[in-house]
């Protein structure tokens, strides 16, 4: 156990963040997973619709600083170009 006072406040920040972080790492993780359901399933609508809401947030993400501008980039160009496959 950490016995100073600067150690005690960051393992108090990191438990926080690591929280925060698991929260915005699994939220991501479902985003990604609708469209992909929706596109496995074929329907062009609601696909069209989930990725609406995914390019949305992906980009919350990088404002955020969750995601850099690059990876959320890579992404919704992925998912836009499965979306106008079907």
């Amino acid at each position: 156990m950490a016995n100073h006072k600067s150690s005690l406040k960051r393992i108090r920040q990191t438990i926080v963040r690591t929280e925060r972080n698991r929260f915005y790492r699994t939220r991501l993780k479902n985003i990604v997973k609708d469209v992909r359901s929706a596109i496995e399933a074929g329907n062009k609508t609601e696909a069209e619709a989930a990725f609406k809401v995914a390019n949305k947030q992906l980009h919350t993400f990088v404002s955020k600083g969750i995601l850099k501008k690059e990876t959320a980039a890579r992404k919704v160009s992925r998912l836009h170009r499965a979306v106008n496959a079907i």
